[in-house]
């Protein structure tokens, strides 16, 4: 069933972003479908800040959809775009792909032993597969296609007959642009790095010694965009180019000649007036004086258009990681957060800030924090104790106006789940038997049911967890400890092992293990914070600190009733010296 969003009571962005855009679109197209746009190159792979240029047209769509209204989201594959550098870290790239630069992507070789025809094509199945899984609805528009088709021909024309328009609108821009102020510099650079390989806003705008032309061939020879063009003749529509690559040069006529593209500051709005788009964001490297999204405001007239209603949208981090940029190797993608969570946490992660608020992705430890914020949203949206603008962002979390995505259907805590994984390595009986003891009362019968989420937690501990840091039981008592024990460390691990079978449960584990401190103390294993002197504090830290040291041989590990539950009662037992 579709699910309906509560879009006029909730005062979440994406519920205004709805409201200015049906307002809007009924003004430009009344009755038309309402088009919202993004634009992804790709260049290389298609990080997790690209993906805030889907997402943030994806929700605002999608609740369009929710109010009855049909929407297309475009995504333009700016595949036509020059292959700018070799980016690092990629698998089956050397330096030999240097010999392709000024090529379009699409005629430059796939890594080496990939699937697909071309390195455009190979970047874009990987973000594809990860929308797919992500339930974001679009229209893929190949550049390439669109242009080596002649679909833009007659707006090439156009450009290349009003190039002194466009000439004069780019004048006013060319010497305004300014350094950042200095304290926002590092923020601008973070932004504008992380915005690599988008059609970015430094390309050549067609300025050359011959005068202004709008549009750039690729070159006849070498098949590059290392060409000037040199005349152009309205009439006729010849046009006469060399290549500073290979020396090649030809006259051809526009109204034939296939193998081109408007400048990137021109095709961009351009193609808001073709397709008549009336929501598109942009990154920050589009949003200064004097850049695309600037500058196509005013070029979007040539073409009968209007620029889109268009946030700014803000950089996206990764916890644990330096700034995301396409150039220097290890880029995270949507496939590889998806590894490590569900679809409905990274929908939620977007869906939660508003365009112009950076946020971080984790990859690190954070992420169960993240996980268990999640799930207390979650219980919370169900008993109906969310905040509205929360409880909107949770919906737009776990579906679209489709459906919902699949969930996990028995819910486990991440952290709890990865701790699992962590101790098991692997062993799927022994993680079973382990979660079905967390909670008597609704054991889990089968891994399936606390999947895909469980896949993802040990995903995680597989490929984020540093090897010093994951969870090796010991086989044998620590002989030597547990004699040099005194009187009070020994009396504690009594009380722990008196009280295993009565508490063999994740909460009663976790009753135990807190309560032992506080009973030797002489207190209730009930009593609650204000009823203990802060000494009782340090008492618990090192009653921990002797546990993880005698069952993993170290000072710290995975939650201690997880951890307990993972050894089981009898290894428990044997490695406290019962």
């Amino acid at each position: 069933m579709p699910i309906v969003a509560q879009s006029t009571e909730t005062t979440d962005w994406v519920s205004r972003f709805a409201d200015e855009v049906i307002e809007e679109s009924e003004r430009r197209s009344p009755g038309k479908p309402v088009v919202v746009a993004s634009g992804l190159s790709p260049s290389g792979p298609i990080h997790l800040g690209n993906l805030r240029e889907v997402m943030t047209p994806h929700l605002v769509a999608d609740e369009v959809r929710r109010r009855g209204h049909e929407v297309r989201h475009l995504i333009s594959w700016d595949d036509y775009d020059r292959y700018r550098k070799v980016p690092a870290g990629v698998a089956g790239v050397d330096e030999s792909w240097a010999e392709h630069i000024g090529k379009p992507l699409t005629s430059v070789p796939a890594p080496a032993g990939s699937a697909y025809p071309n390195w455009a094509e190979h970047f874009k199945a990987a973000m594809v597969a990860s929308l797919a899984e992500l339930g974001v609805e679009f229209d893929g528009i190949s550049q390439t296609a669109q242009y080596t088709a002649g679909v833009y021909r007659e707006q090439v024309l156009h450009a290349m007959r009003h190039r002194a328009d466009i000439d004069a609108v780019l004048a006013q821009y060319r010497t305004k642009r300014q350094p950042p102020k200095k304290q926002q510099k590092a923020v601008d650079e973070a932004e504008l790095e992380a915005a690599e390989g988008s059609g970015a806003a430094d390309e050549d705008d067609g300025t050359g010694s011959s005068g202004y032309f709008p549009y750039k061939p690729y070159c006849g020879g070498c098949g590059k965009d290392l060409t000037t063009v040199t005349a152009y003749d309205d009439d006729t529509t010849e046009l006469t180019y060399t290549c500073a690559a290979c020396g090649f040069s030809e006259t051809v006529r526009l109204t034939e000649f296939n193998r081109g593209k408007l400048v990137w500051k021109v095709d961009w709005p351009m193609r808001w007036a073709y397709e008549g788009v009336v929501f598109e964001p942009s990154g920050v490297d589009h949003s200064s004086p004097g850049s695309s999204f600037q500058v196509g405001g005013q070029i979007v007239g040539i073409f009968g258009g209007e620029r889109p209603i268009g946030p700014m949208y803000a950089f996206v981090g990764i916890s644990g990681m330096a700034k995301m940029s396409s150039s220097k190797g290890g880029v995270p993608t949507p496939a590889d957060a998806l590894q490590i969570m569900e679809p409905q946490l990274l929908r939620w992660l977007y869906a939660r800030r508003r365009p112009n608020q950076s946020f971080k992705i984790a990859f690190d430890q954070e992420i169960q924090r993240l996980y268990d914020e999640w799930d207390k949203l979650d219980a919370k949206v169900a008993d109906g104790s969310a905040l509205p603008a929360d409880a909107a962002a949770h919906a737009r979390a776990v579906g679209t106006a489709a459906g919902e995505l699949p969930r996990t259907p028995h819910p486990l805590p991440y952290r709890t789940l990865a701790s699992v994984a962590d101790v098991t390595a692997g062993h799927q009986d022994q993680a079973l038997r382990i979660l079905s003891e967390l909670d008597p009362e609704h054991p889990l019968t089968d891994l399936a049911e606390a999947r895909p989420r469980y896949d993802r937690a040990e995903a995680w501990i597989n490929t984020h967890v540093p090897a010093d840091q994951r969870t090796i039981v010991r086989e044998e008592p620590d002989g030597e400890l547990l004699k040099s024990l005194d009187e009070a460390s020994a009396g504690s691990l009594r009380l722990l092992l008196d009280g295993l079978e009565e508490h063999w449960s994740l909460d009663g584990l976790t009753h135990l293990v807190y309560g032992v401190p506080k009973v030797q103390a002489g207190f209730s294993a009930d009593a609650g914070p204000k009823e203990l002197p802060p000494e009782i504090k340090t008492a618990q830290r090192t009653f921990f600190a002797l546990l993880y040291r005698l069952l993993v041989g170290r000072d710290t590990g995975p939650r201690l009733p997880t951890l307990l539950l993972a050894v089981g009662q009898e290894r428990v037992r044997v490695l406290l010296g019962a």
